[in-house]
């Protein structure tokens, strides 16, 4: 198990992305955009987000450091925009640290299957701290 950073963008994930793999020497971050996901069966992907960055990973000094653009319209406070990833391949684990951290805080997404995880979920805790949940089964992409 590890935590991981998470750090979220107004729009420049893909340049931010490319300057931390040059400034810490990684390989080349694969780069998904939210054009290259699953389409949602109800919901229609705006085209303004379609090469927004979905998600992207560097390793930086054995920690992995995580990206991503927020989706459009929703708030971004410069500053206020990273969060800690729990990623493990214990399901239990997984399942006991967010209902523990969500009391008192706020779920914004609930403990659920994705196209990425067989469980994934974020809040919020009760002393402002963003948290996500991601259930590792060994293929989680880069």
């Amino acid at each position: 198990m590890s935590v991981d950073i998470y750090m979220n963008f107004n729009g420049n994930c893909r340049e931010a992305v490319l300057f931390y793999a040059k400034v810490f020497a990684t390989e080349q971050p694969h780069i998904m955009t939210f054009g290259e996901a699953p389409p949602p069966p109800d919901y229609t992907l705006p085209e303004e987000a379609k090469e927004l960055v979905m998600h992207s990973r560097l390793q930086i000094s054995g920690s992995n450091v995580m990206f991503s653009d927020i989706f459009p319209g929703m708030p971004f406070v410069q500053g206020n925009n990273i969060s800690l990833a729990v990623v493990s391949s214990n399901l239990d684990n997984i399942q006991s640290y967010f209902h523990s951290l969500k009391e008192g805080g706020t779920v914004r997404m609930e403990l659920q299957e994705t196209f990425w995880s067989k469980c994934y979920g974020s809040l919020v805790d009760k002393f402002g701290i963003e948290w996500q949940f991601s259930h590792d089964n060994g293929e989680m992409t880069k």
